[in-house]
C-alpha cells in the first residue's frame, strides 16, 4: 500500500508535520518495503489553495491514505472524494507513524480537524499584533495606553483603552478597545 505522510524533512527519521496543506515535505511510503519518495511541497508558501493543491498531489501520486497532524476542510474534501483515507493526530517520526499505521491501531478521520487557513498562521512568538496569541483575547500591537485604575478583579482595565485600538490594531472585540472594559 502507498501512503503519504506530512513531514518536516526528507527522510523517515523526520518529524511528522502537524500541517497537511503547508507541510514541508510529503513522504510517499510503500508500507510493504518502507521504500519512500520525498517530495518537497510546492504549496508550502502558496497564497491560497495549499490544502487543495497538496491533496491533489497525493491523489495524483496514487496514495491510498494520508498520515498527518491536522487537515483542513478543503483538503479533506478532495481526499475524501478521491477515496483517500485520512488519519490525523499523528506525531513522532515518519517511521514511527508508518509502523503504527501498519500495526492497525489507527482510525480514519471522518471530518476535518482544523478550520480553513490553519497552516497560514505564523508560529507563536512572532511580533505582537501579527501573530495570534494563545487565547482568543490576547493583546497585539495597537492596544491603547490602558486604564490606570485598579478594577474589581485581575482582568479589569478600567477606562481609557483608547478608541479603535483593539487587538491587532483595531480589530478587537468590545471591551478590548474603544473605551476600556474587560480584557481576557
Amino acid at each position: 500500500m502507498r501512503i503519504a505522510v506530512s513531514s518536516n524533512g526528507p527522510d523517515l527519521e523526520s518529524a511528522v508535520d502537524p500541517r497537511f496543506g503547508r507541510c514541508a515535505y510529503l513522504l510517499f511510503v510503500d508500507t510493504d518495503t518502507l521504500e519512500f519518495e520525498a517530495v518537497p511541497n510546492p504549496n508550502l508558501t502558496a497564497g491560497g489553495g495549499a490544502g487543495i493543491g497538496t491533496a491533489q498531489m497525493v491523489v495524483d501520486r496514487g496514495a491510498e491514505a494520508v498520515l498527518t497532524g491536522n487537515v483542513g476542510p478543503n483538503a479533506f474534501g478532495v481526499l475524501n472524494q478521491a477515496g483517500v483515507a485520512v488519519y490525523t493526530g499523528i506525531t513522532g517520526t515518519v517511521r514511527q507513524a508508518v509502523e503504527n499505521f501498519m500495526a492497525g491501531g489507527m482510525n480514519a478521520a471522518s471530518t476535518p480537524t482544523v478550520g480553513g487557513h490553519f497552516g497560514m498562521r505564523a508560529p507563536a512568538g512572532g511580533p505582537a499584533g501579527t501573530t495570534p496569541g494563545p487565547a482568543p483575547y490576547s493583546p497585539g500591537a495597537g492596544m491603547g495606553p490602558g486604564g490606570s485604575m485598579p478594577g474589581p478583579g485581575p482582568f479589569y482595565l478600567g477606562p481609557g483603552m483608547g478608541p479603535g485600538r483593539g487587538r491587532g490594531g483595531g480589530r478587537g472585540r468590545r471591551g478590548c478597545g474603544g473605551g476600556g472594559g474587560w480584557r481576557w
